[in-house]
């Protein structure tokens, strides 16, 4: 079995140096990921959500599938013969952004090779496979192991992807998870925050409460009591985007770390983060939406759902309390790595602050294109970054990496977005 163009394409991409645009906003549009359209406003009141089955299906084979863990996505399955299962995957609820989110242990009685196709609801094969022997350490399948049905015409977006995807594997007695991305359920987040929260500087602490009870744990780090200047990060607002998600943990580690320049900084600002914005959504394996079935990057103007409303609380409580908030920026993933900030033309000379980080980002990892893509629209806010800066005054961007995006890379560029921004507020 072999790549198709079209993966070989997204992951080439990212793969493969690229040159960097003169400009941070290209006179032209050059080739390369160009983002997606303005937003539409839609209502964020609750919305039916379909709650997925949990359990074990038993074949005829003494072949076993389960989506009976965190952050599994698996509705039905079907023995087709010869070793080969069809395994179908639908949203929490329609209409949704198409990130056809994925996730299930498989195991056998009678150890073989299995072929596995992967069917979606009204959707596409978007997310390359991971395969872990432990649900915590994950790698993408062999690509002779992988193979694709009705390929899709482009280079990024939906219709890029293949219309249905077949995984060969080895199973045996011991399960092995198959993933869309990497598991990092609330349970886990929350083992990374309590681990950092080892520093005397750092702690974490409820800001709230999800549909689900989960709660919405802020993350603060603050070596000075004398600080009211701050830095606000959230992540993982849609499920499915762990990449954004490894990026900004990468971002926070730097700096909460030892260098010379975070002990600095840390003198001089605090940070407050939200890791996880969307724990219901992640830990039910959805494609977008929390539990209110609505996609919680369309709610900061209305704030009907109660993750968005935790934030604004807790934004408005620093603000009430002296605090002024000189950096935001909201973590997600998508086809390729892009910067979305508020066009320099609304924001003047406070967002120069996030052009130069743009720009700086870049010049020191040469090898990746900076795509870049400036909104001139602030209200209504609906969405995060406009809200910070509405609202807050706070220069904000949305950073949006691939999902395809190399693990080492997204580790690297959170460390050196952390550095560059550290310095640039230092110099300010």
């Amino acid at each position: 079995m072999k790549y198709t163009l079209i993966y070989a394409l997204l992951i080439g991409t990212i793969l493969l140096s690229c040159k960097n645009s003169a400009t941070l906003i290209p006179e032209k549009k050059e080739a390369g990921y160009q983002g997606q359209g303005a937003s539409p406003v839609v209502p964020t009141v609750n919305r039916p959500v379909q709650k997925q089955w949990k359990g074990i299906w038993t074949m005829d084979s003494q072949t076993y599938f389960s989506n009976d863990f965190d952050g599994a996505r698996l509705n039905g399955v079907a023995e087709d013969g010869n070793d080969h299962y069809t395994l179908w995957i639908t949203a929490e609820n329609t209409p949704i952004n198409v990130s056809p989110w994925y996730s299930f242990k498989v195991w056998t009685e009678q150890p073989r090779e299995i072929t596995i196709k992967l069917s979606y609801q009204d959707s596409r094969s978007r997310y390359y496979p991971k395969i872990s022997e432990d649900g915590i350490n994950f790698k993408p399948l062999d690509s002779t192991a992988f193979n694709v049905i009705n390929p899709g015409e482009g280079d990024f977006g939906i219709k890029a992807a293949p219309e249905f995807a077949e995984i060969t594997i080895e199973i045996g007695e011991e399960p092995k998870w198959i993933s869309a991305q990497e598991l990092y359920t609330s349970t886990s987040v929350q083992s990374w925050v309590d681990s950092l929260s080892l520093k005397p500087f750092i702690s974490n602490y409820e800001i709230g409460r999800t549909h689900e009870n989960r709660p919405m744990q802020l993350m603060e780090i603050k070596e000075n009591p004398n600080n009211k200047k701050a830095v606000m990060i959230i992540s993982r607002q849609h499920p499915p985007e762990v990449t954004g998600f490894l990026v900004m943990k990468s971002f926070i580690e730097t700096i909460s770390s030892e260098s010379q320049q975070a002990k600095e900084f840390r003198t001089n600002f605090d940070v407050f983060v939200v890791p996880l914005m969307n724990p219901d959504g992640v830990d039910n394996g959805h494609w977008r939406h929390n539990m209110g079935g609505i996609d919680l990057n369309r709610d900061w103007e209305n704030f009907n759902q109660p993750e968005t409303k935790s934030v604004r609380n807790f934004l408005n409580k620093k603000s009430n309390e002296g605090y002024e908030f000189v950096f935001g920026a909201d973590f997600h993933s998508t086809w390729d790595d892009i910067y979305y900030p508020i066009d320099s033309t609304v924001i003047g000379k406070k967002g120069k602050i996030v052009y130069d980080w743009i720009e700086n980002i870049s010049e020191r990892l040469p090898q990746k294109r900076t795509n870049v893509k400036p909104s001139k629209n602030t209200k209504p806010t609906m969405v995060s970054r406009n809200y910070f800066y509405v609202n807050h005054g706070m220069p904000a961007i949305v950073f949006e990496l691939g999902d395809n995006t190399p693990r080492a890379f997204l580790k690297e560029k959170g460390k050196v977005a952390a550095e560059e921004l550290m310095r640039l507020l230092m110099e300010e």
